[in-house]
């Protein structure tokens, strides 16, 4: 099948844009490469200490050729998608010796669980985690004995942040091994509504609690589609994952059986063989095009339009909101998995899931079918998926059929059309919106504005009453110059709450959403944000507001000409809960369109 002409076009204007970049980063990636295998530099004493804790593989380390793997764990046991990262080095240095490798832990990075920091104070450094995890990664491999490296990472900013990593240290190989996610448990619609009755005053803490603990019961991602589970989709489709390694469960047969063979693989393409198949080539335009269709294709988060700047900065290539845009524009929105639909991403993934969807894509030219990745040329083998035969890794064709059209449709037959990522622009700034999980009635709406400084004031004036008409909520000072562009997640069950009493309501914010924002429209990450100068700063409550995704518009419709922009108190963010040490990031970061970056 032909490319399609858009997914050419904006392939050919990244590669463009990026042009001086990625020349630079290639350049040296290429002249790291060709300096050999790390350990080759190192003296005597240097490796010494690099082995002395080694056990039985110190000889192979100290006198052979075999490669050396170095491993990268976001494992904490707070997290339920990491906790299962526990074993895993011992699983991978018995499979590395028993493919004539070794394998060393190089080094942890953190992981924070933006579940646990949800309206928090905490969640102010979420955001900026993500290049701490680059730093810390870079930390672990900068002792340079290493032929190739593992990353163990699933959740909201660690995937982002370890691949800003592979690609800082991309003349090695880099494969990611995921943990899968924790078996169904409440249905996420039944979680939901219990949110939206306590936030009404219906129910209790109790029943909440009940509710809450029922869901997120067990190891493994969240089961709902929000970024973890975005993430681990954009791993496979940009060729980072073995093909069909993201949504099998903790725990099985299977899921051991491919961290085995990941093992292997980043054994087989270092520079020690005939494969060699650094980061550097895998993380190409192509490939950052096939993670933006993925995105659209599957209603993925939001937080992606952040994070892929970020990696991709990291790879010499530079993105635009205007890619994601064109993109979404010509991408079917092919699965319905929770806030989207009712199914969760067991149900995607039993009813045929990212091996199907793959081959779909590329049958409609919707993807780049040439890239390089770590499973071997060509995104064909992730239409493959792997079965368990005498203990490994057997790979077969997928039947190319979805098992369930209620989740998971063909291209040619979508849920929508389009991928439902719109760019937002107006006289308060450039904006996204994600309208996948929103009723077409509601892509418009026209209202006036109530302005807020942070979310807690919002759930204040909703339990006092003061929502009585249609209204766009506009919370600001809350991108990543003012506090570190928290999640304003705990907001959605109180928007919908007004939406199902009857009012048209939405969101405006410099701040974030994240990818289980749902069913009220949200235009966000507005930037330039009201801390560095954003017209966001001089909108002032009464304003009539217009959010237009169908023309992609974010207007006050009247003059904000002669206005000064609203004071806000920003001290109290400097101080509290680690906040201290953040203060370079905050002074430093870039703007939300751009991936409020810090490191790259």
């Amino acid at each position: 099948m032909a490319l399609n002409r858009t997914l050419e076009a904006v392939t050919d204007r990244i590669r463009a844009r990026s042009e001086g970049p990625r020349r630079t980063y290639l350049d040296r990636m290429a002249a790291a490469a060709a300096e050999g295998p790390r350990r080759a530099h190192l003296t005597c004493g240097n490796q010494a200490h690099a082995y002395a804790a080694t056990g039985e593989d110190k000889d192979a380390l100290a006198t052979g050729r075999a490669p050396n793997i170095g491993i990268i764990t976001a494992y904490n046991d707070m997290l339920s998608a990491h906790q299962p990262f526990e074993t895993y080095p011992a699983l991978i240095r018995e499979a590395a010796r028993a493919a004539g490798a070794t394998a060393q832990v190089a080094g942890g990075v953190p992981a924070m669980c933006d579940g646990v920091t949800q309206g928090q104070t905490g969640m102010e450094l979420s955001l900026f985690s993500r290049d701490v995890i680059a730093m810390a990664a870079a930390v672990g491999l900068s002792h340079n004995v290493f032929d190739s490296s593992v990353y163990l990472g699933v959740c909201d900013k660690i995937v982002p942040g370890l691949v800003m990593a592979a690609a800082t240290f991309g003349y090695i190989p880099a494969v990611f091994l995921p943990a899968g996610p924790m078996t169904s448990g409440l249905p996420n619609d039944e979680k939901a509504r219990v949110r939206q009755q306590f936030a009404a005053g219906e129910v209790g803490r109790d029943a909440l609690m009940a509710a809450e603990m029922a869901s997120y019961h067990g190891p493994g991602t969240c089961t709902f589609y929000g970024t973890a589970n975005s993430n681990q989709m954009l791993m496979e489709f940009m060729g980072l994952h073995l093909p069909g390694a993201s949504f099998v469960n903790p725990g099985t047969p299977l899921r051991d059986a491919l961290t085995v063979a990941g093992t292997e693989r980043a054994a087989q393409i270092t520079a020690l063989g005939n494969e060699f198949t650094p980061a550097s080539d895998v993380l190409d335009e192509r490939a950052f095009v096939n993670g933006m269709v993925g995105l659209m294709a599957t209603g993925g988060s939001t937080n992606l339009v952040l994070h892929l700047p970020a990696m991709a900065k990291a790879a010499g290539i530079i993105l635009d909101l205007e890619d994601f845009a064109e993109l979404s524009a010509i991408t079917p929105l092919m699965a319905k998995v929770y806030p989207n639909g009712l199914a969760d991403v067991n149900h995607f993934h039993a009813a045929g899931g990212l091996g199907y969807m793959i081959g779909e894509l590329l049958n409609a030219g919707l993807l780049h079918p040439d890239t390089r990745t770590v499973a071997g040329e060509g995104l064909e083998l992730y239409t493959h998926e792997p079965k368990l035969s005498e203990g490994r890794v057997a790979y077969a064709k997928g039947s190319g059929e979805t098992l369930n059209d209620k989740i998971l449709r063909p291209a040619s037959d979508p849920f929508q059309k389009t991928g439902g990522l719109r760019q937002l622009s107006g006289n308060i700034g450039r904006a996204v919106i994600k309208t996948s999980a929103v009723a077409p009635e509601r892509h418009v709406i026209e209202a006036k504005a109530r302005v807020f400084h942070d979310q807690e004031a919002v759930k204040t004036a909703f339990r006092n009453s003061e929502f009585t008409e249609d209204t766009i909520v506009i919370v600001r000072y809350q991108g990543p110059k003012s506090n570190g562009m928290p999640e304003l997640h705990n907001l959605t069950p109180t928007l919908a709450v007004l939406q199902d009493r009857g009012l048209k309501v939405a969101l405006v914010t410099d701040g974030r959403m994240s990818g289980a924002s749902g069913k009220v429209p949200a235009a966000i990450h507005v930037t330039p944000e009201a801390a560095d100068g954003g017209a966001i700063a001089l909108v002032r409550d009464g304003d009539l507001v217009r959010l237009d995704a169908t023309a992609g518009s974010l207007e006050v419709l009247s003059s904000l000409e002669g206005r000064d922009p609203a004071p806000a108190d920003l001290a109290g963010n400097g101080n509290g809960v680690g906040r201290e040490l953040f203060e370079v990031f905050r002074q430093n970061v870039g703007g939300g369109a751009y991936g409020a970056t810090v490191v790259v």
